[in-house]
């Protein structure tokens, strides 16, 4: 490895989670509140990670622009988030989606919405150590798969502990910057390589495609799969914690709007870059022994991009990942320490004892994701990504949507069978192998339940 790029790298990092820890530890004693550009940083340092960008070239690597669902899809739930959920969310009073939920429907619901819907986001966690090891991996290639997902749960245990959530938003308008660089510029070097957009196309035309995909369809994976993957992103973005954190912590309905829309308008062209590398190193496969889909986007940087600038890039790539996988956990360390502990124990109402116990179940997630990620779990970013959000989607939607507009009006016995029915149809659908993506069953059982709940209610 280029001696040059290791510096670079190594800097970059180190600068990253100074600012982290600085910013978290210096936060004024009388908080009022976040910004709308440290809520975008919240929102898009959680929401674009690795597979908004390793993923993203991994998937179009093998389908094209059917990779761009995870960045567009991401872009519309945030659109939908600060035009319709932002104020209501607010104005609830509630720390918490499930708390929210809780309210509304009793102690029940929200003890299952809460362990379900950690589950789901847990899973998502797994997906960005993956794409952490996966730019390790190109950095260190002799480096075990145990010691790079370890060395990966350590970095978000330090992003997010000392951080906190003001960290991690202004950190996150650092890995915008540095992500906007790194994937344009990727991007930009492609059409040079390629001749421009004509032989770009050209390339793509030549790959050698036996399966017949097309490469430039949106839905290359089938109407169904692809359809249902933008489908989890927009309801597992309006049903994920730590996304509603962004707006909750901001210091007014306007600034909390404002970060949502601004994230909206800037996550879909990460997309762009991640799908040009994915199918130049597709057309390329036989320049690059031992590549695979999941290294497709850090083989090209270390190989095509100057040193001093990969260096930079592929720190932005590994803090991409980093910094998605701690807010989700730092979304569960608070799911438990709201929704469950006060429910179990009175003994953490302190709030510098809740503060460190939030801590404690912040490294034992993250050492429990890095610990599975060791295993056969498998490679497919994007498809532990999706699946997380259609899973969050099953067990919150449709019960937050009648929390926050239909209060008093829906059966808590039916919600109750939402939570637990709708995932568990998830699962289902994903063994039975269905030609479609089987959130759409999962929400069709959701809406069931609902109206069945709202016909009782009016009976009652």
């Amino acid at each position: 490895m280029n001696p040059a790029l290791l510096a670079s790298l190594g800097i970059t990092l180190a600068a990253i989670v100074t600012l982290a820890l600085w910013t978290g530890t210096h936060q004024k004693k009388k908080d009022k509140g976040s910004n709308a550009a440290i809520v975008a940083g919240v929102i898009i340092g959680t929401l674009v990670g690795g597979s908004s960008t390793v993923g993203t070239a991994q998937l179009a690597y093998t389908y094209g622009m059917s990779a761009w669902w995870f960045t567009l899809g991401a872009g519309i739930s945030c659109l939908v988030l600060g035009l319709v959920y932002a104020v209501p969310l607010r104005r609830n009073g509630e720390r918490t989606l499930v708390g929210m939920i809780r309210k509304e429907y009793g102690q029940t619901v929200g003890m299952t919405a809460s362990v379900l819907n950690s589950v789901g986001t847990f899973i998502n966690i797994i997906s960005q150590i993956l794409s952490a090891t996966a730019v390790v991996a190109v950095i260190a290639p002799h480096l075990g798969i145990a010691a790079a997902a370890a060395f990966s749960a350590v970095f978000m245990v330090l992003y997010v502990v000392f951080g906190g959530t003001r960290g991690a938003g202004v950190v996150g308008i650092v890995k915008t910057v540095l992500l906007y660089v790194a994937m344009m510029a990727c991007g930009v070097l492609v059409l040079q390589k390629t001749a421009g957009v004509g032989g770009f196309v050209d390339m793509v035309h030549g790959i050698d495609n036996p399966e017949g995909v097309n490469f430039f369809s949106l839905l290359a994976r089938g109407a169904g799969k692809d359809l249902g993957s933008a489908l989890s992103l927009l309801l597992g973005v309006l049903t994920t914690q730590t996304y509603a954190q962004g707006v909750l912590a901001a210091r007014s309905d306007a600034a909390g709007k404002a970060g949502a829309l601004l994230s909206a308008f800037l996550i879909p062209p990460i997309g762009t870059g991640g799908i040009l590398v994915g199918l130049y190193m597709r057309a390329h496969a036989d320049l690059y022994p031992g590549m695979t889909a999941k290294t497709a986007l850090t083989t090209f940087i270390t190989a095509h991009v100057p040193p001093v600038l990969a260096g930079v890039v592929l720190a932005g790539l590994f803090i991409a990942a980093v910094g998605t996988g701690a807010g989700l956990a730092l979304g569960i360390s608070t799911m438990l320490n709201n929704d469950i502990v006060p429910r179990v124990t009175r003994r953490f109402d302190d709030p510098a004892k809740a503060g460190r116990l939030a801590k404690v179940w912040i490294v034992l997630v993250l050492a429990l994701a890095g610990a599975l990620s060791c295993g056969s779990l498998g490679d497919i970013i994007l498809q532990f990504a999706f699946m997380s959000m259609g899973l969050r989607a099953a067990v919150v939607f449709m019960p937050l949507l009648g929390a926050l507009w239909m209060p008093g009006r829906v059966d808590k016995r039916f919600i109750l069978a939402s939570v637990i029915l709708s995932p568990a149809a998830v699962f289902a659908g994903k063994l039975m192998g269905l030609p479609f993506d089987s959130l759409f069953l999962g929400m069709a059982v959701s809406v069931v339940c609902v109206v069945l709940g709202l016909a009782a209610k009016k009976k009652a």
